[in-house]
């Protein structure tokens, strides 16, 4: 089969949802949104009607204050740092739409392989080159190597998913200072892209940039991965206001404002629930079940498996029996009716890997297991 123009996420998603399959392709959460969050929305529908208009361009005040007090180690952050937006992926367009106009010449991208799709796309849409930064076998970073890269390239932008999608790599405090090292070093912006933080496996909560000490450092989050709200839209962007003024004013020409009846929903649930924290956990909790099952089920039938450090994602290198992981996605779908993604959708360089959402209920996940153990132990026959 020739292969399709575009997402391969949406391509296998749209057949599994065609053909009635279980869908492990798209970053969809198997989880409802938290009760008391769905009982607010609903209270809160018919209470003022203003909520169904436009919102404030920048957000919802409130709202912007409570992810404030989020980070309230860092005194320096106030509402000019923030902008609420119609989810991470706003966030992030805004940031390669404003660094563009701010560099003005073509520049590079990095970003670790493999890396998010966006990224790449993004950099395409924006004429600009792209480097995929290859980690070691331990998926450790080699900052020689980086450093070296960094300069060589002309590199302007890193670009950094912690926990990454589709790798579930979590970058330590080290990585994260040395990366923050070079970019004071080389003038050089970082886009921190967060929104699978509050997903983690095997440690306390993963460390992030101390937002606000760097300028050059964008910080992209999202209540849709924390709440299993990805058809809400609310995410936001946090930046230096140096920065910001322009942002904000490509935003009101773009994107104008997020959902106002969703951020209010939202910021009444964070208010009254401790920011979340009880769903997040029950969340965390879910994921590293389900997670470990099918890590189990695929490491049981031969295939070299990277257990995520966080995320909703397992990367797995496929049988050598397959030609490429666009293959394997496909007899694995006709066969089995369990949807998966290429590995070549994120990266050239990694077409004998597959990606596999398992945030979903566990009796999903031993279905899917069961289906996949089936279809290599028979090698895709």
């Amino acid at each position: 089969m020739q292969r399709p123009e575009g997402s391969l996420i949406s391509f296998f998603s749209n057949l599994s949802e065609t053909e009635n399959g279980i869908n492990l392709a798209q970053g969809i959460p198997g989880f409802a949104p938290p009760e008391e969050l769905l009982n607010i929305l609903n209270s809160i529908i018919y209470s003022d009607a203003r909520l169904h208009q436009y919102a404030p361009g920048r957000g919802d005040p409130e709202l912007i204050d409570l992810i404030i007090s989020e980070f309230r180690k860092n005194s320096q952050l106030g509402r000019d740092n923030i902008l609420i937006t119609q989810g991470a992926t706003e966030a992030i367009n805004l940031v390669f739409f404003y660094l563009s106009r701010l560099i003005g010449s073509k520049f590079t991208v990095l970003s670790f392989d493999p890396p998010y799709e966006s990224y790449t796309r993004l950099s395409e849409y924006y004429n600009l080159n792209f480097k995929y930064f290859d980690l070691n076998d331990d998926l450790s970073i080699d900052f020689i190597k980086l450093e070296k890269t960094v300069t060589e390239l002309n590199v302007k932008l890193i670009v950094i998913g912690s926990p990454g999608n589709p790798l579930g790599k979590i970058l330590n405090e080290d990585e994260l200072n040395r990366i923050n090292d070079l970019s004071r070093k080389y003038d050089i912006f970082v886009l921190f892209d967060a929104v699978y933080k509050d997903i983690y496996f095997y440690a306390s909560k993963p460390a992030g940039f101390q937002v606000g000490d760097n300028p050059n450092i964008f910080y992209v989050d999202s209540f849709s991965k924390m709440l299993s709200i990805t058809g809400w839209r609310i995410g936001y962007l946090i930046a230096d206001c140096v920065h910001m003024k322009e942002i904000f004013s490509i935003h009101d020409y773009t994107g104008l404002s997020a959902p106002y009846i969703f951020q209010c929903a939202v910021r009444d649930y964070l208010s009254e629930n401790n920011f979340g924290r009880d769903y997040t956990e029950y969340l965390r909790n879910e994921c590293k079940k389900s997670m470990r099952i099918i890590v189990k089920s695929l490491n049981d039938a031969g295939l070299n498996v990277y257990a995520p450090d966080g995320g909703y994602f397992i990367w797995a290198k496929i049988p050598e029996c397959f030609q490429d992981g666009f293959e394997f996605a496909l007899e694995l779908f006709r066969k089995q009716k369990v949807a998966v993604v290429p590995g070549e959708n994120f990266s050239p360089f990694k077409k004998d890997f597959i990606r596999i959402n398992f945030a979903q209920k566990t009796d999903i996940i031993f279905r899917a297991s069961t289906a996949l153990q089936k279809f290599i132990y028979q090698g895709g026959e």
